[in-house]
């Protein structure tokens, strides 16, 4: 089969379009057949390295997967071959407190698919059959690779982590991200007011499109002053960030009293500095958060079936462009998701 292959981290030559065996799925494991990838940041990250960090290279990247059930493991079940499906990102044990629990994310033995084991971006992937989930009717499979990983996590973090309540006054940065444009839907639909921010004027328009109340050009405007305009004197009631250094501070001091500050990465640096007196006379909740379970996954991808939510995809390319499409993505020259197809 085709497929993408990290061998060392590094630059765009680093990512290796090469012939690699058709893997075979073991037992309750599921084989495959990609017909779209969608891509992510963390692909990028898994591509240059993270200090500290070791990845199992060499390793095929892509989280986001939809496909077709190709092959059964011994003992799978809940699919056939044939069915039309969706894979969820994040693999759990299963058995621990946390799994038991529905906290896949808890799970010490967590993995992400692409970042730990072998992943999308090629012709076939195997997985646990706990992670495969029906596509939903009416979705295309480039639609469906734009829906996992970003909505899972924007989800997580507003639910899971933040408690977003209706009314709530939620700020999102960088809403160009898949996981942020993301997180602007779910805040509406949650019934939350929305301040976008994102790098141009029509990154903005476009966060005013999916819902956002307010979108500031935080390269022109000062988002604390026209956050703290907004939100009038009680201030934020949740920031949803995964900016880090450059935004970190900045957004506490939109907080209200009682606000969360909810963050998945820190793409601009990961050391964080702040007076911590805006912490503690605030009282301000700050909330890390990874990806999602498998049922906030099925919630999702019913609400995307119903069309109450809706998968944004800034351009389709095929497997062979991949270095194209981490060259868009390290330029942070897209508004929602880059999904790779790899035709039959």
């Amino acid at each position: 089969m085709r497929a993408v292959v990290i061998r060392a981290h590094g630059g765009l030559d680093a990512l290796e379009l090469t012939e690699r065996p058709v893997p075979e799925p073991g037992p309750r494991e599921v084989r495959v057949r990609v017909r779209a990838v969608g891509l992510n940041h963390l692909d990028v990250w898994v591509r240059r390295g993270v200090p500290g960090h070791v990845f199992p290279l060499p390793i095929v990247p892509g989280c986001d997967v939809s496909g077709v059930v190709d092959a059964l493991g011994p003992g799978a079940t809940g699919v056939a071959p044939g069915d039309e499906v969706v894979l969820g990102p994040l693999l759990s044990c299963g058995r621990c407190r946390a799994c038991r629990a529905g906290d896949e994310p808890s799970c010490r033995d967590a993995e992400i698919l692409g970042e730990s084991r072998d992943g999308g971006c090629a012709e076939y992937v195997v997985v646990p059959d706990v992670n495969v989930h029906p596509r939903p009717a009416g979705l295309d499979p480039v639609a469906a690779a734009a829906v996992p990983l970003t909505f899972l996590t924007a989800w997580h973090m507003l639910h899971a982590r933040a408690r977003v309540q209706a009314g709530e006054r939620v700020i999102v940065h960088a809403a160009g991200s898949g996981v942020s444009s993301a997180a602007i839907q779910i805040a509406v639909l949650s019934g939350a007011r929305v301040l976008a921010t994102a790098g141009s004027d029509l990154k903005c328009a476009r966060a005013r499109e999916l819902g956002a109340e307010v979108a500031v050009n935080y390269r022109s405007q000062d988002f604390v002053a026209e956050a703290k305009r907004w939100a009038g004197r009680a201030g934020a009631d949740v920031v949803l960030d995964h900016v880090g250094a450059a935004t970190f501070e900045k957004s506490l001091r939109c907080l209200g009293r009682g606000g969360r500050y909810v963050t998945c990465g820190s793409t601009s640096g990961h050391e964080m500095r702040t007076d911590f007196r805006l912490v503690f006379f605030k009282s301000l909740s700050i909330l890390g958060s990874t990806l999602g379970s498998g049922h906030e996954l099925a919630r999702i991808l019913d609400l995307v079936a119903s069309g109450r939510l809706a998968p944004v995809v800034d351009s389709v390319l095929p497997l062979e462009s991949v270095r194209e499409a981490h060259a868009r993505l390290e330029a942070r020259d897209v508004f929602g998701k880059i999904v790779l197809t790899v035709p039959a």
